[in-house]
């Protein structure tokens, strides 16, 4: 319990230099540059206090519970004994079904959970005047992430290039935009960032470092990092495609609709 507590303070002390530039240069422009006292200044302090203990519980909570428990994952989806193979067997990407199934699973999870794209989807929707419909897009950005997330758990388990896929996600991206509505386009771009952010990016690099870590041959330096840049490339896939999804369902509509007035 004593060393928790060490820790807990340790890892508070850090989130406090984190914070503390950002919070210098919000106080500096309000003083200094627009010279006017912040408004409900003791609401804003009580706020950072709230951050700085809320981002350390965070931390900790991803050092104790989250990395060690995605590391388990990864060794007992890979363990020889689960897959059915033999320890000396050559690496075959087919035994690794249940890998990729999971790094859907819990990609789709986590970017459904996440903070960020919850307050931009509402915003969006906001923003549209309801035709962009926050949960519809949360589901299309999720659905990104799960299927970037398993295509890169592939990817470690095969062993190849990682370069290959990210400049095929791109080129997707880049044909899609010339057919996308001109609106979506820049949220579709943004859903890329906002995914990356406080739930996802932890639990999808423990992931790939556990994978690298467990599967024979490879290595976490080489092959566990790059799962957040499939996280960040498909989400833009997705959405950019729910946007053509969502055109042709109308003119499907609108279709039916004229046919019936004939």
């Amino acid at each position: 319990m004593t060393e928790f507590i060490a820790h807990l303070i340790s890892v508070t002390g850090s989130t406090v230099l984190d914070v503390l530039p950002i919070a210098l240069i919000l106080f500096f422009f309000q003083a200094v540059v627009l010279r006017k006292k912040p408004a409900h200044l003791k609401r804003i302090l009580i706020g950072f206090f709230y951050v700085l203990i809320g981002l350390s519980l965070f931390l900790v909570g991803l050092e104790e519970a989250l990395f060690p428990l995605g590391n388990a994952m990864a060794e007992m989806l890979t363990n020889p004994v689960f897959l059915g193979i033999e320890p000396t067997d050559p690496v075959r990407w087919q035994d690794y079904m249940w890998v990729y199934l999971f790094a859907a699973s819990i990609g789709f999870a986590t970017t459904i959970a996440e903070p960020s794209l919850i307050a931009v989807s509402i915003k969006a929707q906001e923003v549209s005047g309801g035709a962009l419909k926050a949960f519809e897009l949360r589901i299309a950005v999720a659905i990104g992430v799960a299927f970037g997330v398993s295509l890169g758990a592939y990817r470690i388990v095969s062993g190849t290039p990682l370069p290959l896929y990210i400049m095929a996600g791109y080129t997707v991206v880049i044909a899609q935009t010339f057919f996308a509505t001109k609106s979506i386009i820049p949220l579709a771009y943004d859903s890329g960032g906002v995914t990356t952010s406080t739930v996802t990016v932890p639990v999808v690099a423990a992931l790939g470092l556990g994978l690298a870590s467990a599967i024979p041959g490879r290595s976490p330096l080489l092959d566990g990092f790059g799962l957040i840049a499939f996280a960040s490339v498909f989400p833009i896939v997705s959405v950019l495609g729910y946007d053509m999804l969502i055109r042709m369902l109308r003119g499907r509509k609108e279709q039916t609709r004229q046919e019936k007035i004939l």
